[in-house]
């Protein structure tokens, strides 16, 4: 019953010195001797090292605070596990006690959390996602290919009716899923209220029409649980059934708040995981971030995708991927992994690839759905075209010749700077 997290520690010191520091110092270390300390008790609940692996010495730095001509800068990774009886399994006691208070440390000129282990009672002391990778294909009725999603985006500012008549739009496109950009919320000129009011509507309409339900997921953050909650109730009334949240703004405590009551499938979306992780040298690495939220109950998790817009490398992406992908404890704490930032069907090949070809994601595709030159229906037939290349092994420019909404989709998008 022991939780084990993997520090990856730079000093110019002795590694094994600051391992047992850190073990120390965020267990039942003390900087004097206090009444009622002992051996039994230090025995009882002090976390304490269990392996050091060496890594090749740092050129530089990751923090300014060491000196030029300080002496080589040491790397190592170091597994120190943390007696339950120290932590148990409250997720916000975890985060305190095994990795936010090692930043505080003297010694270290950079320290990152590369993975944490966590026993079996985390299982049942947390709900985990209520839907899941299962759940999303049932509702969006996609089975054998992955599911298909846009975005709706707050920067063109539009109003809740323009919103609608764009959603209606991509709802005739054949697309499976739409999303509010993760920075549309309630603003002025698009309250939550009025856009629920505007879109549904012609979600259950062509419902009632085709049989098929198109998922849109709201944005439902607020800082107030108690007013996400009204969100959140206001979206299920009208017969929505999917949200986004903003987990880090939200925090542990409004998603614990928001999943224990919810009846939507909840997608996360990670803004500001960046701060945490931009560093390789400090903060933490995704295999670990993600648990947290997993254990609270997110159904669909966004992860950037192949060859995106902002700063993370493919292979992050991969990692984060395999990361969410795998089971903490069983299959039903997977979520859904959605890929998406910059995506269009260019990216579909090295995407089935790269994942262990698999069709058990969400393909979340913006410009390169909404801009396609033959219009947004057009743009979903693109990107599924694309999916099928991919599956069956064949390059995206001999399957395009036949099929001319892909063939459209490589000349607009195919140098990479316009989806």
């Amino acid at each position: 019953m022991m939780i084990t997290v993997t520090y990856r520690i730079e000093t110019t010191g002795s590694v094994e010195a600051m391992a047992a520091k850190i073990a120390s110092d965020q267990s039942t270390g003390t900087f004097v001797p206090v009444p009622g300390e002992t051996e039994e008790l230090n025995a009882r609940v002090a976390a304490r090292v269990i392996a050091i692996r060496h890594l090749p010495d740092a050129e530089y730095p990751t923090w300014p605070e060491v000196a030029p001509g300080s002496g080589p800068i040491h790397r190592a990774d170091a597994d120190i596990a943390f007696p339950m009886d120290a932590i148990g399994t409250d997720l916000s006691a975890l985060m305190t006690i095994a990795i936010g208070g090692v930043f505080s440390i003297k010694g270290m000129s950079g320290i990152r959390i590369v993975d944490m282990k966590l026993p079996e009672a985390f299982a049942t002391a947390h709900p985990g996602p209520q839907f899941g990778l299962p759940g999303s294909r049932r509702l969006t009725g996609v089975e054998g290919r992955p599911i298909i999603g846009t975005i709706v985006k707050p920067a063109l500012g539009l109003r809740p009716h323009e919103t609608a008549e764009l959603v209606g739009e991509l709802i005739e496109s054949g697309v499976d899923f739409i999303k509010d950009d993760e920075k549309l919320m309630s603003p002025a000129y698009s309250p939550l209220k009025e856009r629920v009011a505007a879109i549904m509507p012609k979600i259950l309409d062509h419902e009632q029409k085709t049989g098929k339900k198109v998922m849109y997921a709201f944005g439902i953050s607020h800082a107030d649980p108690d007013e996400m909650m009204r969100n959140h109730d206001l979206v299920l009334k009208a017969g929505g059934n999917c949200a986004v949240v903003n987990i880090n703004s939200i925090g542990f405590g409004g998603m614990s708040f928001l999943r224990k009551r919810s009846g939507l499938v909840l997608h996360a979306h990670r803004n500001g995981w960046d701060i945490l992780t931009r560093d390789p040298g400090a903060g933490l690495d995704f295999k670990v971030y993600q648990q947290f939220w997993r254990l609270l109950g997110v159904d669909q998790f966004q992860i950037n995708g192949i060859r995106i817009k902002y700063w993370e490398p493919d292979d992050s992406f991969v990692e984060s991927f395999k990361a969410v992908s795998t089971p903490l404890f069983s299959k039903a704490d997977c979520p859904l992994p959605v890929a998406g930032s910059g995506q269009w069907g260019g990216q579909a090949p090295d995407t089935y690839q790269r994942t262990g070809r698999t069709t058990d994601l969400l393909y979340l595709c913006g410009g390169g759905i909404v801009s396609h030159p033959g219009g947004p229906a057009a743009g979903v037939r693109a990107v599924q075209q694309a999916w099928q290349a991919a599956v069956a092994d064949i390059p995206l420019d001999e399957y395009a010749k036949d099929h001319p909404e892909l063939a459209a989709s490589i000349a607009k998008f195919g140098d990479g700077k316009a989806a």
